[in-house]
């Protein structure tokens, strides 16, 4: 018997190339990738920077839910039955994302079991990140919150070294996703600063050593 030929696909090809169902954009800082109530047509990949997705309920008050980086798959609630967009997703610092229609999407799910498997390990690990989100937000500290935030978003627990210098994000950005306010933030950097846990100078570097604040009963 002849051994079966080898794939040729190669699901990190897929997500760094354009085709006709496919088209890489460019994002400034601050820049709506979509809007709450945009149809969802799309699921989007990125390759570089920083993405947020906010929710706004009907009294105008603002939620940060999540924070995409290098790697994440967003905006795919339109494969599984939504038609509107239930959030807005803005670049934080200049982006690159991948935009792939949905119809693209799935067929290449159902054909391809490199990417297919990837996007489950992805949507797995959302899951995981969401429930520990929840458990963040009703037992840990501001101060803890912080931190964990810091080492999330230096891709502290991703595959391969975490980026220990991050790309410039605000300290208001920073007071949304951890849900309090500038200040808080302000006096907390600080604190960490003086600790040796991060060197703050226009740019965040993150030392190893934030971990202890998340560690710390």
């Amino acid at each position: 018997m002849k051994p079966k030929k080898k794939s040729d696909f190669d699901a990190q090809v897929f997500l760094e190339s354009v085709g006709a169902s496919r088209k890489v954009a460019e994002f400034r800082r601050r820049q709506t990738i979509f809007s709450q109530g945009d149809a969802a047509d799309s699921v989007l990949y990125v390759q570089r920077g920083g993405v947020k997705f906010t929710v706004v309920n009907e009294s105008g008050k603002e939620a940060v839910i999540a924070i995409f980086g290098p790697g994440d798959f967003f905006g795919e609630g339109g494969m599984a039955g939504q038609t509107l967009r239930i959030g807005t997703a803005t670049a934080i610092v200049p982006a690159t994302v991948l935009v792939i229609e949905k119809d693209e999407m799935i067929r290449v799910l159902h054909a391809e079991h490199e990417l297919s498997d990837r996007f489950i390990t992805h949507m797995l690990a959302r899951n995981i990140r969401v429930e520990a989100d929840l458990v963040d937000q009703l037992f840990n500290s501001t101060e803890k919150r912080l931190a964990r935030t810091l080492l999330l978003l230096a891709r502290y627990g991703k595959e391969g070294q975490p980026e220990r210098v991050l790309q410039k994000v605000s300290q208001e950005t920073l007071a949304e996703i951890v849900g309090t306010t500038r200040t808080r933030v302000n006096l907390f950097m600080n604190k960490f600063r003086k600790l040796g846990f991060i060197e703050y100078n226009g740019e965040i570097k993150i030392n190893k050593s934030l971990l202890s604040v998340v560690l710390h009963e």
